[in-house]
């Protein structure tokens, strides 16, 4: 059984996790013009900001939690800043929610202020590091490179013997396309003296090599520009120092297979 994947994550993420962020700061706002102004309104303003922003932080987990386990290149720094993330995000949440409820009447507690403080502090660090995750590990983003084609992913569910992971025409010179096989991810690429095949990571700080660009040979970490030699496996420009896993390919007819 095979599928593809034409997109490299979820359209909604970076449209809804806006709202959550909006909300939740329009509600520590009103609550301290209350804490001033002492006005009810501003309260009332505040509980419905509260209500609107648990929605909104409910709605972008969604599509969070998707790109969490299917986008983020696993054992990867990324996966590690996007653990954190999903952590301080939740913690945000949570309070929001405790507050919520622990209102009373027209009450706003120093311990309530303080709590909602804390929750926008945390929010403040989640975005940075939601930015770090788009900017720097690119996640999310569409690097497509002149000529790479279109984002080409497969899910492969053989388990043994040979397993057949493109044919002869499904790519161009220079093109690659990235298929999962128990559990593991490995890039398929053709290079001007035929097809090849290595591991889907870099080994510097786990970056996807299929997301980057191979031009003679060569392959390019979007991450930190490590190249490796997509033949060998050998490192060729770091900060990457331990060489990458090959996989010796064989062509039948009009189709390509690997043996792990």
């Amino acid at each position: 059984m095979k599928s593809k994947a034409s997109i490299k994550s979820h359209p909604l993420h970076p449209i809804l996790v806006a709202f959550p962020i909006a909300f939740f700061t329009g509600t520590f706002l009103f609550d301290i013009l209350f804490l001033f102004a002492d006005n009810e309104d501003h309260l009332t303003t505040a509980e419905y900001l509260n209500i609107a922003g648990i929605v909104g932080a409910v709605l972008a987990a969604i599509p969070g939690i998707v790109d969490y386990f299917t986008v983020v290149p696993p054992a990867s720094s990324a996966k590690k800043r996007a653990t954190k993330h999903g952590l301080l995000n939740s913690t945000v949440l949570i309070i929001f929610i405790v507050l919520y409820f622990r209102r009373e009447d027209i009450m706003i507690t120093t311990v309530h202020m303080v709590l909602e403080t804390l929750a926008m502090i945390l929010l403040t660090i989640a975005g940075w590091m939601g930015g770090t995750l788009v900017y720097r590990n690119q996640v999310g983003v569409d690097i497509r490179y002149a000529s790479a084609g279109k984002w080409n992913e497969e899910y492969l569910d053989k388990k043994s013997g040979e397993i057949e992971v493109a044919t002869t025409g499904e790519l161009e010179v220079n093109q690659m396309k990235l298929v999962h096989i128990n559990g593991k991810r490995i890039v398929i690429g053709k290079t001007e003296d035929g097809f090849v095949a290595f591991d889907d990571r870099c080994t510097h700080r786990g970056g996807t090599l299929a997301g980057g660009s191979m031009i003679c040979g060569t392959v390019q970490c979007p991450w930190h520009g490590s190249q490796f030699n997509v033949t060998t496996g050998e490192v060729k420009a770091g900060p990457a120092r331990t060489k990458i896993t090959t996989y010796e390919l064989t062509i039948s007819g009009h189709k390509v297979f690997i043996r792990l």
